[in-house]
């Protein structure tokens, strides 16, 4: 592995504050590029706060599921990315949506989805899926 990519991964420091760092992210080359395959990664223990109520926290299990192009993403950046949510009000549709989108900004993979299941909250369970492809166009705004 590169020194100096090894370096930025021992470098990284996890702040908390009120918004996600997606700064946070390191990337690394794809060592099968021309090989079609799926990561799967799954965080059990992804916290944000609740907007309407900022001392409740919200908890979900957070499933990212990719097919790399040129890049990967490095564990460890993503844990203290997705950790740094935790101090973060914000809804659940907009916290999954940020989180696909920063992934893909970063990797820039062939496609991705992002499922955030969310634990119980006044006797509802949600799930949210966002979803990216390459060749589809994102929409406006993403």
């Amino acid at each position: 592995m590169d020194k100096k990519l090894v370096q930025k991964i021992q470098s990284l420091k996890l702040e908390y504050m009120e918004y996600p760092q997606p700064e946070l992210l390191v990337t690394m080359p794809n060592p099968y590029p021309d090989q079609e395959y799926e990561v799967q990664a799954v965080s059990p223990e992804f916290t944000a706060l609740c907007p309407v109520n900022p001392g409740q926290p919200d908890f979900a299990t957070l499933t990212i599921k990719y097919v790399p192009d040129k890049y990967i993403i490095e564990f460890k950046s993503l844990k203290l990315y997705l950790t740094s949510y935790r101090n973060v009000p914000i809804f659940y549709e907009e916290s999954t949506n940020r989180i696909l989108q920063d992934l893909v900004k970063a990797m820039k993979p062939r496609s991705m989805e992002v499922i955030a299941d969310w634990n119980v909250r006044g006797g509802i369970t949600t799930r949210i899926t966002a979803t990216y492809n390459k060749k589809r166009k994102p929409a406006k705004g993403g």
